[in-house]
């Protein structure tokens, strides 16, 4: 992601962090959805990545739903991971969190069972081809991608407004998922009678 670009989210969190988790849940659907299809798919996973773990919401829940898991949360804004560290303390070092855009010099390849990411790659623009591309990278053989994120809309105003909130959503993510990764979950669905769209995509690793 551009210096730029990275900078103008970590501002855009910046204000938003404190308000985040009181607001969101209006309209970032599908996240405990998300969450089963994964308990489905990789029932046992010994190394989460979330990528973009904001808050640090979907850290707890897999910490909790997988208590002998490593977990790394990574993202750019540092007003976000403050809350995210506290909300994670209780787990002590088994959940790491690190402040940085998300590339392929994360980790070694293959160090993953599971890659998360959840309302994140629509705000990657550029760089949601080079996410998706570290993401197949980081997971091991028979890990798995697990997304969720807008899709896209019908409505010019709601996309331009989405545009001023860093979100980009026209159905850019989806090709590209079924491209990388086996598709195991491969759902859209409706959001307020359709004005918009979102994914929920797991998918096997193809390595």
């Amino acid at each position: 992601m551009p210096p730029k670009r990275a900078r103008g989210i970590e501002s855009y969190y910046r204000l938003h962090a404190s308000i985040y988790d009181t607001t969101r849940w209006s309209f970032l659907f599908g996240r405990n959805a998300l969450l089963d299809r994964v308990s489905a798919a990789q029932p046992r996973p010994v190394r989460i990545l979330e990528v973009g773990c904001g808050t640090g919401r979907n850290l707890v829940a897999l910490a909790r739903r997988f208590p002998c898991a490593q977990l790394t949360g990574v993202d750019l804004s540092d007003s976000m991971l403050a809350i995210a560290q506290r909300k994670t303390a209780v787990f002590g070092p088994r959940v790491k969190l690190l402040q940085r855009a998300y590339g392929p010099a994360l980790n070694t390849p293959g160090s993953y069972d599971l890659v998360l990411c959840s309302y994140a790659l629509t705000m990657f623009n550029p760089g949601f081809e080079l996410a998706i591309a570290a993401a197949r990278r980081d997971l091991a053989p028979g890990g798995h991608f697990a997304f969720v994120d807008f899709h896209a809309t019908r409505f010019r105003w709601f996309s331009r407004w989405m545009g001023v909130n860093h979100v980009r959503m026209d159905g850019q993510l989806r090709p590209l998922l079924e491209k990388n990764f086996f598709p195991v979950t491969n759902e859209l669905y409706s959001a307020y009678g359709g004005v918009w769209q979102y994914l929920l995509f797991v998918g096997c690793s193809k390595q």
